[in-house]
């Protein structure tokens, strides 16, 4: 029997604010800051420390939702969710559960199959857990960071819209790429700021026409911090219970855990529902009352969101779809692209996008910077962009001269005055260098002349040594044409 698989993402953001959640404390990097520094008697759990809700977690919060097209909730409630894990100094979690922050969205993802329409169920606010170092040499035991206890979380939950592994790793990047965007998160997966949890189920494939077989048993693999891990989990658990089905077996709904060294998912715990947790409306809170005037202030602060992004850029410059997707998946290097063009004025966008994403990118790799380090400002790289156009410069003094730059901060017209590399077009200079390349090389020619036409290219690059790269490459070849047909 063949078995079609039924995926849905439960999405953990951080949020990047400057204090957590429900407290004043500074919201520090987990993997640098010395453990226990970022702690007060609110994220400690002490009793009798009151919580407050950030106000700027709220409104990162709604950009998110506005992006997922989600309805934001005039009221939301804040709920405890008890549970008791040694990260968890309160004993139970500050989340939403009835009445979230929104509800009713959707996210709109590319496949190998084309667009795809995920609903997004719920978008709500919680606080993060603390963090366990686990130590097994010598004497085994277990540490406790509370840096992280409280930091503001967003968790986004989709409905099981995804068959396919490739679906669920299509929507996790476009979420990834779109909190990245709204600057709310840095989309850093190695710090774990984003974390997914992948519910999955299989049941028996219908023909085309037909209704659908129920939902099978699902399963939640917790933690995946990871696309890679993500992919390999989800592909696992479809065929673990695709086999447990075929031989007759059942499903058992469970909590699972991902282990990468191995290759599988492993128990945790007997899966959980809604009423193991307990929720209540926490009592130290009031609803959390959103207006209409500020949910209509973040959405008109809310910026060009990528997939708008990339059919603006095939639209109005003419871009590949491949050329928009790689200037687009970074907000920093879209903006730069577009400060260029608009700098460049007449010169084709297309060339302001191939200088960008070849010599430009290829310099930030090999120097490991981001494009908001560079020293070479856009005003600067359409310079150079519109010295080659003019014929000022050719491609490869370019890519020189963009070295360059990229070192020193200087801009192209300085670097090529000081160097003497301005491109020689007087055709009676080029005429006389052909010449000469010529009659240095009687027996290139008879050859070229005889047939091999290919000897064209060498003498040619002969020609270009002779002008030390300086010669318009253009009329270099129309004069060395002219003259070996002579």
């Amino acid at each position: 029997m063949e078995f079609e698989p039924v995926i849905g993402l439960e999405v953990h953001a951080e949020l990047q604010t400057k204090s957590k959640m429900f407290c004043g404390c500074p919201v520090v990097d987990s993997t640098q800051a010395a453990p226990n520094t970022a702690v007060c008697p609110v994220c400690a759990g002490m009793p009798g420390a009151l919580p407050v809700a950030n106000r700027q977690a709220v409104e990162y919060g709604m950009r998110v939702a506005l992006a997922l097209e989600c309805k934001i909730e005039p009221i939301s409630i804040f709920a405890r969710k008890n549970y008791f894990y040694p990260d968890l100094p309160k004993g139970y979690q500050i989340s939403q559960y009835e009445e979230p922050l929104a509800t009713n969205g959707r996210l709109v993802v590319h496949t190998a199959e084309g667009e795809q329409t995920v609903r997004v169920r719920r978008v709500h606010l919680e606080e993060d857990a603390g963090k366990l170092t686990h130590v097994n040499e010598g004497d085994p035991h277990t540490l406790v960071d509370l840096n992280r206890a409280g930091v503001p979380l967003l968790e986004i939950v989709s409905e099981p819209d995804m068959h396919s592994v490739e679906a669920a790793r299509a929507y996790a990047e476009t979420l990834r790429e779109i909190v990245r965007y709204l600057g709310v998160n840095s989309g850093d997966m190695e710090k774990g700021v984003i974390r997914f949890e992948a519910n999955i189920s299989v049941r028996p494939k219908t023909g085309a026409g037909s209704e659908p077989a129920p939902y099978g048993t699902r399963t939640e693999v917790k933690n995946l911090n990871s696309f890679r891990a993500m992919e390999e989990a989800i592909r696992f658990e479809i065929a673990r219970q695709s086999e447990i089905l075929e031989a007759g077996g059942t499903v058992e709904q469970e909590t699972l855990g991902w282990d990468e060294v191995h290759g599988t998912t492993y128990s945790q715990r007997s899966k959980e529902d809604a009423h193991d947790y307990r929720y209540f409306p926490e009592p130290d809170l009031p609803p959390l009352i959103v207006e209409d005037a500020w949910v209509e202030k973040v959405r008109a602060e809310l910026p060009e969101l990528p997939m708008a992004k990339r059919r603006r850029f095939t639209e109005q410059y003419g871009l590949s779809a491949y050329d928009a997707n790689l200037l687009v998946a970074e907000r920093a290097v879209a903006d730069y692209f577009e400060r260029t063009v608009a700098a460049a004025g007449s010169v084709p966008a297309k060339s302001a996008a191939n200088w960008v994403t070849g010599e430009l990118f290829a310099l930030m790799k090999q120097a490991g910077v981001t494009v908001e380090a560079l020293r070479v400002s856009p005003s600067a790289l359409a310079g150079l962009v519109t010295m080659v156009s003019r014929g000022e410069i050719n491609q490869n003094t370019g890519k020189d001269v963009l070295a360059e730059m990229f070192e020193s901060g200087r801009d192209a017209a300085e670097i090529v005055e000081a160097r003497g590399l301005r491109q020689v077009s007087d055709e009676t200079l080029i005429a006389d260098l052909v010449k000469q390349v010529l009659d240095e090389n009687p027996a290139e020619v008879s050859s070229y002349r005889s047939g091999k036409t290919g000897l064209a290219n060498w003498l040619f690059g002969q020609v270009m040594k002779k002008a030390r790269g300086r010669a318009n490459p253009q009329v270099v070849r129309q004069e060395l044409e002219r003259q070996l047909e002579d």
